[in-house]
């Protein structure tokens, strides 16, 4: 890894923001970092209100998405509230469905099937929509490129209203309303909310019609935590006070569906981290190794009984899904080596029989052991699918685009995106993806990075600077926990490897006279040598609790470990 050290901010800020807050100056810092530079700012940051958040009828297409809603209500048309099979659509559907079905019958839902239909609007659900009478569809977490597909739906008399965060094309669908942050003619204060944070702005501006507050919405939070954390959005400005309330749900009244799901797993509080962890992956699996209607029903149940047999349920597909994932990762690593590819700057690896609801997963940790930017193809009916993942600071979106004339359609974000391409077309793909990245990409790119917050000693690890810390949280892109970097360690003398197969390392150490720390770093056994050889090392860590037989004491987290 190459650790950078985040420049220090300037002196005289840091210095007033110190006295304003009555902090030490590393609290000071590490907020000035984050653009935290005034005592009003460090209000709205240690403590969100719903207050903050910004009015809805500010994204363009607003107010026409209401009024169409609230004419269908008031001619009783039926509404298809349709949705992505991931996270973030599953929970996107969930809120909308349930908010609307609590004042209006007339309401079902939708989730495409990943391999008969693939993601997004598809015309099987468009005559879905026909033969059952709806006349409405609002899709969610999808929708912006469905240009043929919105036009299709009009032949029918179907209107569409579209609420996505993903990059539009350079044209937009007809539909009735585009809701989309992104869209260049949207003014919308905040750019960077999930599909279900959009769910959540279009349900916050029917309610301000119905004359609810925004308290009547609290309940709906959980979903829109889950969806920000599952989606790797910034947990930046809007996004922070939506995940801090929904974390604030979750742990507190959490809907009859994530109660299920927790009462298998015996957590007690939940950060963005277990929900990243616990959560997401569960409702992912539904969508992913059968249907993610299954996740829909588990988030809208009220009767605990029934959720608990849906979450039983989803509890086998995660399962069968980490099984699929641990396979055909291990046989996607050795194509790499039998192929010897591990010189080129680029992953791209294709099986036919590969499971396609876990290839997404499969890409993430093939990026994780050759840190590069990665496609794992899979074949799909008559076409081959993949999904994309990026390393840090490179653009795979764009990328992509600069191979478009190989492929049949994609769409996605800069460090995600899935795509379709005809199996002709696949050995000329690889070697133009590979041409395109390996003439933009910046090689220094190629090497993970630790961000280091800021040098420090172990004398200043108190637990008053710890219980400061965390009310940083929640923590996630934009805010991420700090990593803190300390020099002149050296381990007491208890250092070893831990864990069934020995390939943690457990160290406890000091620096000159400081206190003593315990250090643990996970799949860190091959850095025994450094710590545990008797010289001095700095070590890369954040700061966390560690509770023993009721006893709870702070430790360090291991990142990494250098002479």
């Amino acid at each position: 890894m190459r650790w950078t050290i985040q420049p220090k901010p300037s002196e005289e800020i840091v210095n007033h923001l110190s006295k304003e807050l009555g902090v030490d100056t590393m609290i000071a810092t590490l907020l000035v970092q984050r653009g935290v530079e005034t005592f009003d700012e460090a209000k709205h940051f240690f403590r969100p209100q719903l207050s903050n958040l910004h009015d809805p009828f500010l994204m363009k297409d607003m107010d026409k998405a209401v009024t169409r809603i609230e004419q269908a209500i008031a001619a009783e048309e039926n509404i298809l509230v349709y949705g992505d099979y991931d996270v973030d659509g599953t929970t996107s559907v969930a809120l909308l469905s349930s908010y609307l079905k609590s004042y209006y019958p007339n309401v079902a839902t939708y989730i495409p099937d990943r391999y008969d239909e693939g993601y997004g609007v598809s015309y099987k659900g468009i005559d879905f929509a026909e033969d059952n009478g709806f006349s409405l569809i609002i899709a969610l977490d999808c929708g912006i490129k469905a240009i043929d597909k919105v036009a299709y739906a009009s032949e029918k008399n179907i209107d569409f209203v579209i609420c996505d965060h993903h990059r539009p094309g350079i044209e937009l669908p007809k539909a009735v309303a585009v809701l989309d942050p992104k869209r260049e003619d949207c003014s919308y204060p905040y750019k960077e909310l999930c599909g279900c944070g959009v769910g959540f702005k279009l349900i916050q501006a029917l309610s301000e019609k119905r004359g609810l507050q925004l308290d009547d919405l609290l309940l709906y939070l959980d979903l829109v935590a889950t969806a920000i954390g599952a989606d790797i959005v910034p947990i930046t400005g809007e996004n922070r006070v939506l995940a801090f309330y929904g974390l604030k749900v979750i742990n507190s009244n959490p809907r009859v569906g994530f109660q299920a799901i927790l009462q298998q797993v015996k957590k007690e509080t939940l950060t963005i981290t277990d929900v990243v962890f616990i959560i997401a992956p569960r409702i992912n699996a539904a969508g992913r190794m059968k249907h993610g209607n299954h996740a829909v029903t588990l988030l809208t149940e009220t009767d605990l009984n029934r959720a608990a047999e849906y979450a039983s349920e989803i509890e086998q597909f995660n399962t069968d899904r980490r099984e699929a994932d641990k396979i055909i990762t291990e046989e996607a690593l050795l194509q790499i080596i039998e192929n010897k590819e591990e010189e080129r700057t680029t992953t791209v690896v294709y099986q036919e029989d590969w499971h396609k609801g876990v290839i997404g997963i499969v890409a993430s940790r093939l990026t994780e052991t050759y840190y590069r930017p990665t496609l794992v193809f899979t074949k799909s009916g008559e076409k081959l699918a993949a999904s994309a993942r990026s390393v840090k600071g490179f653009d795979v979106y764009n990328a992509l685009e600069s191979c478009s004339e190989y492929i049949e359609q994609f769409g996605g974000h800069k460090y995600a995106a899935g795509l379709t391409l005809h199996e002709k077309d696949f050995e000329a793909f690889k070697a133009e993806f590979e041409k395109v990245v390996s003439e933009t990409i910046d090689p220094k790119l190629l090497q993970p990075e630790l961000k280091i917050a800021s040098e420090i000693n172990l004398t200043e690890i108190t637990p008053k600077f710890y219980r400061l810390l965390k009310q940083f949280a929640p923590f996630g892109p934009g805010n991420m926990t700090p990593v803190f970097m300390t020099q002149g360690l050296k381990d007491t003398g208890w250092g070893k490897c831990v864990g069934e197969d020995k390939t943690h390392l457990r160290i406890t150490v000091q620096q000159g006279n400081s206190p003593q720390f315990v250090g643990i770093g996970f799949s860190m056994a091959e850095k025994q040598e450094i710590a545990c050889g008797g010289i001095s090392f700095k070590a890369a860590y954040v700061i966390d609790e560690n509770e023993w037989q009721g006893n709870v004491s702070l430790q360090l987290r291991l990142k990494d470990i250098k002479e």
